[in-house]
């Protein structure tokens, strides 16, 4: 089955830190180019960080510093480590894997008190 699977969101506090992990199954995971994205209510689809085939990285200036996207082909994952989280990093938060043009349904990010 062709799918891209997020996992890892929930409720922290500001400061705090979460790791969100995207599996993909039924495509070759290692020529994709991986996006993390988000979306927060009433907002649009922004990219934050992206991580090539060959392992270079780029990342919104918003996470810059707090962010780091990894991947692992052994494992077909992609993972988005996610420190000094900010109340404006609530979104939901998908993953993307661009030679499919293959979305995964989204995990609930919610940075409060």
């Amino acid at each position: 089955q062709v799918r891209l699977v997020e996992s890892g969101g929930g409720l922290v506090q500001p400061g705090g830190s979460l790791r969100l992990s995207c599996a993909a199954s039924g495509i070759i995971f290692r020529v994709n180019t991986m996006d993390w994205y988000r979306q927060a209510p009433g907002k649009q689809r922004d990219v934050v960080a992206s991580i090539t085939s060959g392992g270079s990285t780029n990342y919104a200036d918003s996470v810059k510093g707090r962010f780091t996207i990894s991947r692992d082909n052994a494992k077909n994952t992609v993972y988005l480590f996610m420190n000094s989280l900010k109340p404006e990093d609530t979104a939901v938060y998908y993953c993307y894997a661009r030679y499919n043009n293959l979305w995964g349904q989204g995990t609930q990010v919610t940075v409060s008190s």
